[in-house]
């Protein structure tokens, strides 16, 4: 069977190497080497060494602002989200009425674009702010209670999915042996129910974490930044970056490689921490 499956791997991994050589890899590269260019097409790029970096990080570029501003939308959303999911898949597989209702009800808003959610959280937001006379971008304390909410929204169903997976897959008999000996149900979720599950937090915590991070079209639609940029988000800075200024598309590639690094070693060592989590247990 070994000796089947080498012979004829080519033939079906080959088609998914190509793909991810054309839509990943080379685009990559070329990437990291426009990063060093000063280039307005792809064909008239000329090498600049590390300059687009260097201007990058000027105060000007607002990148350091859209990081802060980044790391503290991410690291709530990753508190608030998990939490909310774990808790709903806890209760979604207690013997209640109606749990497979309940369960495509809360999974429903991950199947709607980030556009859509952003302009109709920004409508009910602005009709709550209307009786206050004041606007969702008038004070970015609003943005960001604003973008919390529509990420939770958005990304709370899809967690709670995956929480339920591992839940379910909990062995009975090592609950009804704690309950046994004495567990409350505190001590049966910390001590049995929360190890067991440990793959289901490492995979909700590096997706949370990475399309966090990468949040472009609800912060678009909801705020574009607003007010003074101040709600501005990395990609949105990027994407402002490089579309929006004329003669940056430079630093604007050389943002995105940064972006990539600091998304890839925050995820990377998310994973290692609770992978280790995972062995321990």
């Amino acid at each position: 069977m070994q000796k089947v499956l080498k012979k004829y791997f080519p033939v079906f991994a080959g088609p998914t190497l190509i793909a991810f050589f054309i839509a990943f890899l080379a685009p990559f590269v070329i990437g990291v080497y426009l990063s060093f260019s000063k280039f307005t097409t792809v064909t008239d790029a000329s090498f600049e060494g590390v300059d687009n970096y260097i201007k990058a990080m000027t105060e000007r570029q607002r990148f350091g602002q859209a990081l802060f501003f980044t790391v503290l939308v991410t690291v709530v959303a990753i508190i608030t989200v998990n939490l909310c999911a774990f808790g709903l898949a806890y209760l979604l597989t207690r013997k209640l009425k109606g749990t497979n209702f309940f369960r495509t009800v809360f999974f429903m808003p991950n199947l709607i674009g980030g556009i859509v959610l952003g302009y109709t959280w920004q409508v009910m937001i602005n009709a709550i702010l209307a009786k206050y006379g004041t606007t969702l971008i008038a004070d970015y304390r609003y943005g960001f209670v604003g973008l919390i909410l529509l990420m939770n929204w958005q990304m709370i169903g899809y967690m709670m999915i995956i929480y339920i997976a591992g839940l379910q897959n909990v062995p009975p008999e090592l609950v009804e042996a704690a309950t046994l000996d004495g567990a409350g149900r505190g001590q049966v979720l910390r001590h049995v129910t929360l190890p067991m599950i440990m793959p289901s937090i490492t995979i909700c915590l590096f997706l949370t974490l990475a399309n966090s991070f990468k949040t472009y079209d609800a912060n678009l639609a909801l705020t574009a930044g607003a007010p003074r940029h101040q709600t501005e988000m990395l990609a949105l800075n990027i994407v402002d970056t490089f579309y929006g200024r004329m003669g940056q598309e430079g630093v604007g590639q050389a943002k995105a490689v940064i972006f990539f690094l600091i998304v890839a070693v925050i995820a990377l060592g998310q994973l290692y921490v609770t992978r280790r989590k995972e062995v321990e247990q």
